[in-house]
């Protein structure tokens, strides 16, 4: 069984990071757009992509910026550069890098860290059927 941990504010401080890394692939632009209803044909329709300036279908805009093609890997790093204790409020820079380093997607988060540690076991996604 799989566990996710939650990292409560004793355990954070400023500086610290952590990564995630995804590739997208056409599955994930097809269940995007499945859950999202944006439909647009520049994430699903090859001829129709092939006449912009991408050339080629994209991820959609919240799938990291709009700049994402499918196939591309991209990493997310967060790294907290305040802690509000009394809040609890932990500030994160977070930043989207591809495969080729390029920055796409760069921002600022305010999260309310957790007071206590947790273990919860994973959620099981249902079979899913493409097509």
């Amino acid at each position: 069984m799989n566990l996710l941990e939650n990292y409560p504010l004793h355990e954070l401080s400023v500086g610290r990071t952590a990564s995630y890394r995804k590739t997208l692939t056409q599955d994930d632009v097809i269940l995007f757009a499945a859950c999202s209803g944006d439909l647009n044909p520049l994430h699903l329709d090859k001829d129709y992509a092939a006449t912009t300036p991408f050339g080629e279908p994209i991820g959609h805009g919240m799938w990291t910026g709009a700049l994402v093609k499918i196939g591309d890997t991209v990493t997310i790093t967060l790294t907290i550069t305040e802690i509000k204790e009394r809040l609890r409020l932990v500030i994160l820079d977070c930043e989207a890098h591809n495969q080729e380093g390029k920055l796409v997607a760069k921002g600022v988060a305010e999260v309310i860290a957790p007071a206590e540690k947790q273990f919860l076991p994973a959620g099981k996604l249902p079979l899913i059927t493409l097509g």
